[in-house]
């Protein structure tokens, strides 16, 4: 008797949607930047993890599919740091976590997000280098990364991405040359306006992180 409602347990494991999995992975990643984050206005009160249903929290918007597609965290007071946990979001398309006081270095994993189009990090306390993981960011239509603590050079695998229309890393402490190639052609001089940067790209004359 005991194997049979074992294996009727098992059955009905087996039978739970991925969504379902999934959504409790995607729940995990959320409360683990929950867990790096202060949080004095308790924007993040809603962000319970004994609630499977991580769409259930306020500044989090999902699809039909229960998948988190959206974090709204801009101008929320928030402090701590970004950590490879936002990675086991898969689907998410829009980072909003500016004017916050985020600091620590942006993490190579957000890299991995392939669906994102959105990424606004602008006025916080970011420092390090940019990563070189964004060049996979293939679907990614905007960049902010303007007012924080940045150093290094811009990487070039940037310039690959066909679908980039705003880009911005003002205001921070960028090093070498400006790229001109693919869409960085188009972009204001104000969005690379008060770092380092020794102008624009010379190709063939002076390697481009050429003063860092």
């Amino acid at each position: 008797m005991s194997n049979l409602v074992f294996l009727s347990v098992l059955f009905l494991l087996l039978q739970r949607p991925l969504s379902s999995l999934s959504a409790n992975s995607e729940g995990n990643a959320l409360h683990a930047l929950r867990s790096r984050l202060s949080d004095p206005n308790n924007v993040l009160q809603s962000w319970d993890p004994t609630l499977v249903n991580s769409c259930t929290w306020f500044h989090v918007t999902c699809d039909s599919n229960n998948h988190v597609i959206r974090l709204d965290l801009g101008n929320s007071n928030l402090s701590g740091t970004l950590g490879p946990e936002l990675a086991q979001l898969p689907h998410l398309q829009y980072l909003e976590l500016y004017r916050n006081n985020i600091s620590g270095k942006i993490p190579k994993e957000l890299g991995n997000l392939k669906n994102l189009i959105s990424m606004d990090l602008y006025d916080n306390q970011l420092e390090g280098k940019i990563p070189k993981s964004f060049g996979k960011l293939k679907s990614l239509k905007y960049l902010r990364l303007n007012n924080n603590k940045l150093t290094g050079s811009i990487p070039r695998e940037l310039t690959h991405l066909k679908n980039l229309k705003i880009f911005d890393v003002s205001n921070n402490d960028l090093c070498g040359t400006i790229p001109v190639d693919g869409n960085f052609e188009s972009f204001p001089m104000e969005s690379f306006e008060n770092n380092k940067f020794s102008g624009p790209e010379l190709k063939g004359l002076v390697p481009y992180d050429f003063g860092c």
